[in-house]
Order: structure tokens, then C-alpha cells, then sequence
């Protein structure tokens, strides 16, 4: 049957819920329309922008009615930039709608009837609370400037003036950085036609300690005073680290060896009473308070006795499993990323817990090699990508079969798609699952699950 809509049609729709990923959901006679910046509540004239054969996606036009949610946005840039999805949506409405997507891909896609699913643990600060902020540089009249990606928009770059979800330091450091690159009379550079000289500018704090990282991106060559540079940073008492980094490749990455230009290597930061270092590519939970509740829900889950050998894989620098250390017998942790490794190796050390090892390698292939040295798990703490556990890690963890896997996810359709796989293939049943909201404003969320084996 041909859908009801069609392209570039004018619909005037009421929004009933949102979906994973932000948008909102309206019917017109049972046919489902995902409405771009529709919220919860609103009647708004919507323009259609795709049409499927089971749904289309349209964009709010007019807000004929707001809903009862709808509050005023803070932020001067709102809806233009791209950063924020939700600054108009009241925040108990942004995480019951999170529980409820959460809920929903359990159902759907994990095929469990009944979800154990526990409240959404709140954010403690709705705004200022990123700890790394990634700015591109633009190119306007009066020069470079630095922003966000405009809305939908991979090719056009929104100058920031004051963000919301960083902190007062972090808006500092950028605009200083915007002056000292206008009065550099430095190009930025640009992605369509790839000339110019600044790309991006990386910002990192220590958001328990007071300490920042700063790292510039360029094109290649040195065409500006490094040593200027540096004097312009050093004048914030906060900033520890300077780095810069080359990008010879149309890639917009950040992501990059990086060479020290002031400073110390890295910057530290406290989480659940122990300390970490943080190097420019390292992964840090990029909300600080609410990684120490989201590792407090992975560490009750756990429920460590001193006993067990725990495997920490995807670990990072180490946070989660240095936070279980204390509590387990031995805890071993992989990780791909051999600079976040090298920070994991060095944080054991930095808090005097010589029960940990880290090794770097690909979960999937390293995991078998894992399992003959340091003999069964009792816990296996899994962290993963967006993405997922990836086929072979997935069947690696199953065919281990440790009795207890601690699941911390950031996106709830992956998660139920790898709960539905370990219960079908592997016999483990889903016990609890809790989620935790990281990044308010924005439709992300992440998940604490406990799996356990059934007994042979």
C-alpha cells in the first residue's frame, strides 16, 4: 500500500511521544511521521522530507499549540546549533521519555515481555557539565571563529559565544582562542574546497581538580608562533597541558598523535576517590559527577565480594575496573586504544593498586588469549561503543560464560539487540537494568544491565 504522504507535503500533526535519536512521533491515520523538532504535546505544521514505505520524516514549519513540556530554552544559540537537541523540553519530561525508549528497545527488540527496569537515575546538573568540548573553526569576514555544526548540517559551522554545556572556564579558553587566531590573521579552514590552516580546538578539564588540556588541530605545517600560542593559554592558572596536533587528511578528526607543545603530558582528574590522568586521546565519561553514579550502579550490580577475577573490556584508562579493584581479587582490562591502555597502566600505578592489569588489543581477538592466561572470569564489566559488542566479542564473552556480566551501554537498541543474543545462544537472563542519564538536552542515554548465566 502506498504511503499516505508524500514529499515536500505541508501535514499538520499532533506529536504524541519522541523516539530513540530525538525526533518526535506523530500518526496521521495510523501512519507513522517522525517530526524534527517536535515535541511531546505540540500541534505544529510540519513539512514532509522523506517518505518509506512504514513511515515518513517531516520538520516542524510552526508550532500551531506547544505542548505542556515545552519551556523556554536558555541558550542564544538554540535551535540553530546542532549541540543540544531538547533545551525546550522540560527535563523530567526528557528523562522519562529516555526511561521509556530504554524500556521500549528491551520490549521490541530484545524480546523481553516484562523488562526489569529500574528508575532513570537523574542528572545532577543540567547544564555545565561536559568536561571535553570539540570546536571547529569557521572562516567569517572578520575573520576565524569557533562553534558547532549547525543542526543537520555537516557543512556550516555555527560561531559559539556562550555555551551551555560547558563551563565558564571552557567558554574563556575558546573565545580566547577565536582572538588569538583573528589577530594571527590565521585562515580556517574549509571542508568543501579543503584550503585554509585551523580546524579544530579540543578542551578538556579536570572537572574534580581544576585542571584543563587545551589541544589545537591544523592542517599540516607550522604557520604560526607556537610559543605565542602558548603565552595566551598560560595566562588561564586552570591549564596545565597544550598540544597540538596535524591533520593531513580530509577526515574531521581530532583524534590524533599530538605533539606537547607547554606543560605536563596530561591533566588529572578524581573519580570515586582515585586518581586518573587524562591524555589528549584517552576516553574519559565526559560527564564527571554523573560517571561516578553511573559506576556506582556498575559496582552495586557487581556485587564483589574480594573473590572474583573481573574482566573489564572496552576499559578505557581504566575507570571502571580500577573503581572495582578494591573490591575483587584480580581485574583484567582490554582496550584497543594503546594510549588509553598506557593511561590505564599508568593510573594503577598512580593509586598503588597492583591487583589490575590492562593490555591493548581488539576485544573480539584478544579476548581467548585473555581467558588462557588469567583462567575463568566470575564478572565480566563490558563497556562498548555505540556500535555494540562486535560479532566476535559478542561470542568470545558468551562461549566464556562467565555467571555474571555487567553491561554499561550508551545506546539501548544495541544493548537489547546483545541481551536478546546472550539469552538466545548463551543462557543468560537479563536480572536488572537501570538507566542513567549523561547528557541532558540531548537524546542520549546510557544503561547499567546485569545478565546471569542459568546454571547447566
Amino acid at each position: 500500500m502506498a504511503a499516505p504522504v508524500t514529499k515536500d507535503q505541508e501535514l499538520e500533526l499532533t506529536v504524541d511521544s519522541l523516539a530513540y535519536g530525538g525526533n518526535g512521533v506523530a500518526r496521521l491515520n495510523g501512519f507513522v511521521v517522525f517530526v524534527r523538532r517536535g515535541l511531546p504535546g505540540d500541534t505544529v505544521r510540519a513539512r514532509v522530507t522523506k517518505v518509506q514505505r512504514r513511515h515518513a520524516e517531516a520538520l516542524v514549519t510552526e508550532v500551531l499549540e506547544p505542548g505542556s513540556q515545552r519551556v523556554e530554552a536558555p541558550c542564544a544559540h538554540y535551535p540553530a546549533c546542532g549541540g543540544c537537541r531538547f533545551q525546550d523540553l522540560a527535563y523530567e519530561a526528557q528523562i522519562a521519555a529516555k526511561h521509556g525508549q530504554v524500556e521500549d528497545a528491551l520490549r521490541r527488540i530484545g524480546r523481553i515481555a516484562a523488562p526489569p527496569l529500574e528508575p532513570i537515575v537523574g542528572a545532577e546538573n543540567v547544564f555545565h557539565y561536559r568536561n571535553k568540548l570539540e570546536y571547529s573553526f569557521t572562516q567569517l569576514e572578520d575573520g576565524p571563529t569557533l562553534g558547532f555544526h549547525k543542526a543537520g548540517r555537516w557543512d556550516e559551522v555555527l560561531e559559539i559565544e556562550r555555551c551551555w554545556l560547558t563551563t565558564e572556564l571552557g567558554n574563556a579558553i575558546r573565545n580566547t582562542v577565536r582572538e588569538w587566531a583573528r589577530g594571527e590573521r590565521l585562515v580556517a579552514y574549509d571542508q568543501a574546497d579543503q584550503t585554509g590552516y585551523l580546524r579544530h580546538l579540543v578542551v578538556r578539564e579536570g572537572r574534580n581538580t581544576g585542571q584543563a588540556l587545551v589541544q589545537l588541530v591544523t592542517a599540516s605545517g607550522e604557520k604560526y608562533d607556537t610559543g605565542h600560542f602558548v603565552d595566551v593559554l598560560r595566562a588561564f592558572p586552570e591549564v596545565r597541558s597544550i598540544h597540538w596536533a596535524e591533520n593531513a587528511s580530509p577526515a574531521e578528526v581530532t583524534n590524533l598523535p599530538t605533539r606537547l607543545l607547554w606543560g605536563e603530558e596530561a591533566i588529572e582528574e578524581q573519580l570515586c576517590g582515585l586518581r586518573f590522568r587524562v591524555r589528549p586521546n584517552a576516553f574519559l565519561q565526559t560527564n564527571t559527577g554523573m560517571a561516578e553514579r553511573l559506576y556506582g550502579v556498575a559496582r552495586e550490580f557487581a556485587a564483589l565480594t574480594g573473590q572474583e577475577t573481573v574482566y573489564d573490556l572496552y576499559c578505557g584508562i581504566g575507570t571502571i575496573g580500577l573503581t572495582l579493584a578494591r573490591e575483587a581479587l584480580t581485574v583484567w582490562g582490554i582496550d584497543v586504544s594503546e594510549e588509553s591502555i598506557a593511561c590505564a597502566l599508568e593510573n594503577a600505578d598512580l593509586n598503588e593498586i597492583a591487583n589490575a592489569a590492562f593490555f591493548a588489543g581488539n576485544v573480539g581477538q584478544s579476548l581467548e588469549e585473555l581467558h588462557e592466561r588469567s583462567g575463568d572470569p566470575d564478572v565480566v564489566i563490558v563497556d562498548p561503543p555505540r556500535a555494540g559488542l562486535a560479532g566476535k566479542a559478542l561470542r568470545r564473552l558468551g562461549e566464556i560464560g562467565a555467571p555474571r556480566i555487567v553491561y554499561v551501554s550508551c545506546n539501548p537498541t544495541t544493548l537489547a539487540s546483545d541481551v536478546k543474543t546472550l539469552r538466545a545462544e548463551y543462557g543468560y537472563d537479563l536480572l536488572r537494568a537501570r538507566p542513567v542519564d549523561m547528557f541532558p538536552h540531548t537524546p542520549h542515554v546510557e544503561t547499567v544491565a546485569l545478565l546471569e548465566r542459568n546454571p547447566v
